[in-house]
């Protein structure tokens, strides 16, 4: 069904094949906690169905929105809302021009997700060295968000 979703929702084939991957790392990752898999495998599938309207950063509160109208429960919303990179804290989130609050996963299966979302590209898996080297180049050495990835890493990952 929720693939579905996102084929109702004209996401691309790249966007649904990474949205899979992600699933499937997030389920491995499970497999070390106690947790709710249905609810990692439908918010792993589902986190950026926000792209369906836009590829900025916003994504996430475009999604948590979609998925909200769409009568999904707050926890599979609130996964979308928060799954980028270890979160964002009210203060960027700010200075990056989204809506003011905290953007940080707080529930596990939160953070199972978002960190299986780090450790995708595109539809690959990869290591916490490639997620820390791209977002360096992205967003400068030292920026606060690949502290928040290492610690996020540590605590799901070990």
């Amino acid at each position: 069904m929720t693939i579905k979703i996102l084929k109702d929702l004209n996401c691309p084939i790249h966007l649904i094949n990474h949205s899979k991957a992600v699933c499937m790392k997030a389920l491995k990752l499970s497999s070390n906690f106690d947790v709710d898999i249905e609810l990692v495998e439908t918010g792993a599938l589902l986190h950026d169905i926000g792209r369906s309207k836009t590829n900025g950063i916003d994504h996430a509160i475009a999604g948590a929105e979609i998925l909200k109208n769409m009568g999904f429960p707050d926890s599979i919303a609130n996964i979308a809302l928060r799954h980028i990179g270890a979160g964002i804290p009210k203060e960027e989130a700010i200075q990056l021009g989204l809506p003011p609050q905290d953007y940080i996963p707080l529930t596990l299966e939160e953070k199972i997700v978002a960190h299986a979302d780090n450790l995708t590209h595109w539809d690959k898996e990869v290591n916490l060295d490639f997620v820390i080297k791209k977002w360096n180049e992205r967003l400068g050495e030292d920026h606060p968000s690949i502290k928040r990835i290492i610690k996020l890493h540590n605590e799901i990952v070990g």
